[in-house]
C-alpha cells in the first residue's frame, strides 16, 4: 500500500467518525439530556443570585 491509499483510508475513516458524532449529537434519544445540560448554567446563576440576596437581607437585619 502506498501513501495515497493509506491517506484515502484515513480520510474515509475520519469522515465516518464525524458522521457518527453528528448522528449521536442530533439523535432524539439525547435531546432530553442536552436540553437539561443547556439549562444548568442558568440554574446555577439563579441560585447564586438568590443566595446573594438572602445574604444581603440577613446583613441588613
Amino acid at each position: 500500500m502506498d501513501q495515497g491509499i493509506i491517506g484515502s483510508i484515513f480520510t474515509v475513516a475520519v469522515f465516518v467518525f464525524f458522521l457518527g458524532i453528528v448522528w449521536w449529537a442530533f439523535s432524539k434519544n439525547n435531546k432530553e439530556k442536552f436540553d437539561e445540560a443547556s439549562k444548568v448554567l442558568f440554574d446555577e446563576q439563579e441560585k447564586a443570585q438568590i443566595e446573594k440576596e438572602q445574604k444581603q437581607e440577613s446583613q441588613k437585619s
